[in-house]
């Protein structure tokens, strides 16, 4: 056993009376244990977080002013996530543009080339919108035309609270590092690599 029972006397008082002994209670005292074993359970805890808190796949994007890396909310957004991922893998964003910067709104990239062409794309995949995520600073969300039901390759991310796209374009991922070189990016600074970490 990792603890011992020790035996203690509770005292407790009845409304207007003195203190008077009460039921024998066992409080529970953890047994030392040596410090390498200590040192390794700590080590094996401490590696375990990410897991234990859920944490998603985390992509480094890399552009011409510096890196950013951003974490996929993998179970929330599973559609979006693995598109992305898809993308990724395929080399898609290598070498695009972020083509929309709009400040205080949205900096958004990923499907077209540095002359403006845009860059071929699979089927679109459903909205996922109703996943509880919103668009809150630093959040990445993927791109759409006016149709629910459109977005492919392009994502964003949001540069303030815009909350008046909850509901309406789906938020995959949170930027984790490097929000200070999202936030200088301007119109055709290049994504020269995407890559999972």
């Amino acid at each position: 056993p990792v603890a011992r029972m020790m035996p203690m006397t509770r005292l407790h008082a009845a409304p207007g009376s003195a203190l008077r002994p009460a039921q024998r209670v066992h409080l529970v005292r953890p047994l030392r244990l040596p410090r390498s074993l200590r040192l390794a359970l700590q080590a094996a805890l401490l590696s375990a977080l990410p897991m234990l808190a859920g944490a998603g796949t985390q992509v480094r994007v890399t552009t011409n002013l510096g890196a950013f890396t951003i974490e996929l909310e993998d179970e929330r957004a599973p559609l979006t996530v693995a598109n992305f991922l898809r993308y990724v893998r395929e080399g898609q964003y290598a070498g695009t543009i972020f083509h929309r910067v709009i400040p205080s709104f949205v900096v958004q990239g990923g499907g077209l080339t540095p002359d403006y062409a845009s860059r071929k794309t699979r089927e679109s995949i459903p909205n996922e919108a109703g996943n509880g995520l919103v668009n809150l600073r630093g959040t990445v969300g993927l791109a759409r035309t006016g149709a629910p039901h459109s977005g492919d390759a392009q994502f964003y991310v949001n540069l303030a609270d815009n909350i008046r796209l909850d509901h309406t374009y789906t938020v995959f991922a949170q930027v984790e590092t490097g929000m200070g070189v999202v936030d200088a990016l301007v119109e055709g600074d290049v994504i020269e690599r995407v890559t999972v970490r």
